[in-house]
């Protein structure tokens, strides 16, 4: 089974559901409230200076890490380094992206040429989300210091898990976010546990811990994906919403070559599919799950397909059992 469950965490933070109270047959300008709600945190995410702490909970376990984020002349740039656990720093650039593993003495190097569908969402993507969310007005809280709004994109079926989010009021800046399942229970969170918004932030704190690689250290650097490249693979039965967002060979760690890699969104969420000769696979398939990431591999032919996202188990089964060959 594939083990790329990437933390596209930082940014993009995660949300929660509430009652599946459907409001939105009695309040369809809701869905104009939820395209501008998304493009002001979307625009947040991008252009606010901010460095806080990061708090990442899912399954029990408490994952801490330290996040820098500049914006300068339509740049991004930011660095996360995790404060327990493994080691790890990743720094990105608008076309870059380093991960450092100083334990290992490995540093990673990979064009950004995905980025993360959540808050970067296009108006074809925030009117699929009008058809299978309902989005609802929360309860004012303070988060991290700051007061935020909170608001809730309640899933129409059972297909998908149940969003909240805590936003800035004055910035839009998302402080908090969940992921709640069907039973209530909340999947994963993210949120701020202190963070300074705005206001000039030191270039020193985006910088990589090593400027030098060291020399003792080893280089590994990744192809990325390729947009806009047919893998010869397709899925035959989307789940309602899905959409395919991307297509191409990606890759990886410890395979001898390139794999086939689409993605799908519902324009909240993304599921990736990944296509692999079975030579060069585990032998096992099934189920597996990592924080709120569910993942599910089975044989197609004489290879082996795997489908992963933050939706429930139902959805990235009826993905991958839905792969052919075109």
């Amino acid at each position: 089974m594939l083990r790329i469950v990437s933390r596209r965490r930082a940014r993009r933070m995660l949300l929660v559901p509430a009652t599946a109270v459907s409001l939105w047959v009695a309040h369809p300008a809701w869905g104009q409230d939820a395209t501008q709600w998304l493009a002001r945190v979307s625009e947040a995410a991008r252009t606010q200076n901010y460095v806080g702490t990061i708090v990442y909970q899912h399954n029990g376990r408490v994952e801490t890490s330290r996040l820098a984020h500049i914006a300068d002349n339509g740049q991004e740039f930011e660095r996360m380094t995790s404060l327990d656990g493994p080691a790890r720093e990743v720094v990105r650039s608008d076309t870059e992206v380093r991960c450092y593993y100083p334990d290992a003495k490995v540093l990673r190097i990979e064009p950004r040429t995905f980025r993360n569908v959540f808050p970067s969402l296009t108006p074809e993507q925030q009117s699929v989300l009008a058809q299978f969310y309902d989005f609802q007005k929360g309860e004012q809280a303070r988060v991290a210091g700051y007061e935020a709004q909170a608001y809730v994109f309640v899933p129409k079926d059972g297909l998908r898990y149940g969003h909240k989010f805590w936003a800035d009021t004055k910035t839009g800046l998302l402080l908090k976010a969940r992921v709640i399942g069907d039973n209530g229970d909340v999947v994963e969170q993210f949120g701020f546990m202190d963070v300074t918004i705005g206001g000039p932030v030191d270039r020193a704190l985006v910088q990589p811990t090593w400027p030098v690689t060291p020399p003792d250290w080893k280089v590994r650097e990744g192809a990325g994906e390729t947009t806009s490249h047919p893998t010869g693979f397709t899925v035959t039965r989307l789940p309602p919403g899905f959409v395919k967002i991307m297509e191409g060979y990606r890759t990886l760690r410890g395979k001898p070559e390139p794999v086939a890699h689409l993605v799908f969104s519902d324009g909240l969420v993304a599921v990736s599919v990944f296509v692999e000769p079975a030579a060069t696979a585990p032998a096992h398939a099934g189920f597996g799950q990592q924080g709120g990431v569910n993942i599910y591999s089975v044989r197609l032919d004489d290879n082996l397909v795997t489908a992963l996202g933050e939706v429930p188990a139902v959805t990235v089964r009826q993905i991958a059992n839905a792969v052919a060959r075109r």
